[in-house]
């Protein structure tokens, strides 16, 4: 059914678009708001032809722009021939119909239409579709409006003058059952998800949630250390599903790391709640790198984003905020640190370059720093029938000295609280 439903929607067709704002900001805010409008229409196939500022409080009720904006919008397009119109404020339905019927035969979008249309192109995975699709529905529902006669009452005559039901109502029903078929397959998604989770947690191998912006290098800081293959494209949104490879550290053994969706300023709400089960591996981790472009302009309100997000998520998840590793990335295209990123955090921060490998020996030494410290030294005695077991301490924890004795396997180990659980009837001390 949800199948059907998305099918039926059309697909965006992005030449040349005029980019919209509308507000009060500082010219600076704008400029970056903009430029990152532009960039999202890059991503989905488009170009940026211009852009149209409008210095006013709120919106106009009706069409968002003032009448002499409007004016100047409808001429542009006219004169370039323009076929889109995508505005960085969200628009209510009324105001998309009135400004296309003021400018002619030009569709018109707002951003969070826009980054639906690139979770669609980038989604892969069977559960990444899902949720895009999900999304999709939960912004559309309040969104339909009937039109004239088309959405009157079915039927008419003899036997069918009852209460009726219009087609915005069939229309609407239609994607209310298709939400609730695609919430209940999420869901069964989600609890396998948790499954595997507990299963990590069970083994003691410390998990790492790779977090940031979108398109900060977190794929290609993934690839580098693990040698996984992950799509890394010089996008946003790039990567939509999380994928979880295994790193081996020097000292700390064993670690999994999982790279999760980007985020981005003012996240379209429909979104979080789509991808909250994926955005939920953040706060569910152990440690969390926090990645951030060194060399982007905006490093600042990408780092205040992220802390927002992340903060939102335990809140919501009702957990405390896990130790977390900063990863200024991108150190390969400055030639100085910039002043933008003084005062953001200097404790576990580190500097590298994902590409090239500047820096890592330092993230290597930090992250070996920061799992110490969920671990304390306890003395286990292993029975030589558990012999097993010390596999999985050396996977899972650093172990220190291992002595064969008769009476068993004296082992010293630093363990998290997770092993220190599963060793508890072995554990003579610590």
């Amino acid at each position: 059914m949800a199948k059907d439903i998305l099918h039926e929607t059309q697909e965006l067709s992005l030449p040349e678009a005029i980019l919209v704002y509308v507000g009060d900001e500082s010219e600076d805010i704008i400029d970056r708001r903009l430029d990152e409008l532009a960039e999202l229409l890059r991503t989905a196939g488009g170009v940026e032809h211009s852009r149209l500022i409008q210095l006013r409080p709120t919106p106009d009720n009706a069409t968002a722009l003032g009448k002499g904006k409007l004016e100047e919008l409808k001429e542009i397009c006219n004169n370039a021939e323009i076929e889109l119109i995508v505005f960085e404020n969200e628009l209510s339905p009324s105001q998309i119909r009135n400004i296309e019927n003021a400018v002619g035969d030009v569709r018109v979008i707002d951003r969070t239409m826009l980054i639906l249309d690139i979770f669609a192109l980038n989604a892969t995975t069977g559960e990444g579709i899902l949720q895009v699709k999900l999304a999709h529905l939960q912004y559309t529902i309040p969104r339909l409006r009937g039109k004239g006669t088309s959405m009157s009452r079915l039927g008419g005559g003899i036997g069918t003058r009852g209460p009726g039901e219009t087609k915005l109502e069939i229309e609407r029903r239609r994607i209310r059952e298709g939400m609730t078929s695609l919430k209940e397959e999420l869901r069964q998604m989600e609890n396998q998800r948790a499954l595997r989770r507990e299963s990590r947690a069970a083994s003691g191998v410390v998990r790492i949630a790779v977090a940031g912006y979108t398109n900060v290098g977190k794929s290609t800081l993934l690839n580098t250390l693990t040698g996984a293959e992950i799509l890394a494209e010089n996008k946003l949104f790039a990567t939509l599903d999380p994928t979880t490879r295994k790193w081996t550290l020097p000292n700390a053994g064993e670690v999994v790391l999982t790279d999760t969706v980007g985020f981005i300023s003012n996240l379209p709400h429909n979104l979080v709640e789509a991808f909250k089960s994926t955005l939920s591996e953040v706060v569910f981790a152990d440690v969390i790198f926090v990645v951030l472009d060194i060399s982007h302009p905006e490093v600042r309100m990408q780092y205040e984003v992220t802390e927002e997000i992340i903060g939102e998520l335990c809140e919501k998840n009702k957990v405390e905020r896990k130790p977390t590793v900063y990863i200024f990335n991108k150190i390969d295209k400055v030639e100085e640190i910039p002043e933008t990123i003084l005062g953001l955090p200097s404790a576990d921060s580190v500097f590298i370059s994902a590409k090239t490998g500047q820096g890592l020996d330092s993230l290597i030494e930090t992250a070996e720093r920061v799992i110490s410290s969920l671990k304390r030294d306890v003395k286990i005695r292993l029975p030589h029938s558990r012999a097993g077991l010390l596999d999985t301490l050396y996977k899972s924890c650093t172990v220190k000295s291992v002595e064969y004795t008769n009476d068993g396997i004296e082992v010293i180990a630093s363990v998290s609280d997770k092993v220190r659980g599963q060793m508890r009837d072995y554990i003579t001390e610590g």
